[in-house]
């Protein structure tokens, strides 16, 4: 796992803050704007620590909707030099990207009361559920390409590579689908960094056993460390990944940015057509004297090369079988 990120979030600050107190203010009087600064920072910084995405990509800073960067690709090397003699150079080729961010918007819902609440102890309350839906919501399209705006994710990049490695068998996954796995992205010239999981696949990862069948087997995954073959794993518990579903590659090919605050506003009556109750019917705030928040925030996402990472999908069921 790459090191933690110091991330600068100064374009996050409230402009209202040398005169707003979170303390002496109550929802009812507050009810759209940017969430103040002190909550940004938490939010932000909670959606990162928890984003499978954001742990394992690279931040690029952003400061506007769409970022222009280049980054170098192709080995830099060394040379032996006679006296006298001129040095050779490599020349590593220098790739130009275009980021765009995209507007990601989250609905959570509390009581009426909530509106009582000083904008402390509203935001403090809120902050995990407005968090996690985000990252979650970021990951499945980045990763999973569910819902997905940008016009990348990690699961187009291995179809578009042809880095699909289907398991030899149903509920099992093998050193042989391991090393095939990583051999796809080896080969390519790239470094397996981390994997991405998820905590079903446990106890099939028990079975990655390299020489299984000789005097020394060697077991690659060590679930205290939650690592395989000594690289992290990072766990994504989404319905749409499938058990026995693992991603490998090299993750400093992965990008994204944040470049704007986050922003709220809430609703004290109708409909929220996103959001049913336990019969499947929507959530209708009038009659059940609710509010709703949208809480919005932009992020930009890239992969840079399509062949630096490999998926490992289960093997099919057979139908009868």
């Amino acid at each position: 796992m790459k090191a933690p990120l110091r991330l600068n979030i100064q374009h996050f600050a409230d402009t209202k803050s040398a005169t707003f107190n979170p303390d002496n203010v109550v929802m009812s009087d507050f009810l759209a704007g940017e969430i103040p600064s002190e909550f940004q920072e938490v939010i932000v910084e909670d959606i990162m620590a928890n984003s499978v995405t954001m742990q394992l990509a690279q931040y690029e800073e952003m400061n506007q909707q769409r970022k222009e960067f280049t980054y170098l690709t192709g080995p830099v090397g060394a040379y032996w030099v006679g006296e006298g003699k001129k040095i050779k150079t490599t020349k590593p080729t220098v790739v130009r990207a275009v980021m765009e961010a995209h507007k990601l918007g989250v609905i959570v819902l509390a009581t009426r009361e909530a509106l009582n609440y000083t904008v402390r102890q509203y935001f403090e309350q809120m902050r995990p559920q407005i968090a996690k839906a985000f990252y979650m919501k970021f990951d499945e399209a980045a990763i999973l390409n569910v819902d997905n705006p940008f016009p990348q994710s990690l699961e187009q990049s291995v179809a578009t590579a042809k880095h699909v490695v289907t398991a030899e068998q149903l509920n099992r996954i093998s050193a042989g689908d391991f090393f095939a796995l990583t051999d796809l992205v080896n080969d390519e010239g790239y470094d397996v960094n981390a994997f991405i999981s998820r905590t079903q696949n446990k106890s099939l990862l028990r079975g990655v056993v390299d020489g299984a069948d000789t005097t020394d087997p060697v077991r690659l995954y060590n679930r205290a460390a939650n690592t395989l073959d000594g690289l992290p794993i990072a766990t994504l518990d989404s319905d749409s990944m499938k058990k026995g579903t693992l991603y490998a590659g090299d993750f400093n090919y992965l990008r994204y940015g944040i470049p704007f605050n986050l922003n709220f506003k809430i609703a004290e009556e109708g409909q929220i057509s996103t959001i049913v109750d336990e019969n499947g019917d929507p959530i209708n705030l009038f009659e059940r004297e609710m509010i709703a928040m949208r809480a919005t925030m932009d992020v930009g996402f890239m992969v840079l090369k399509d062949d630096a990472f490999a998926k490992l999908e289960p093997a099919a069921e057979v139908p009868g079988a």
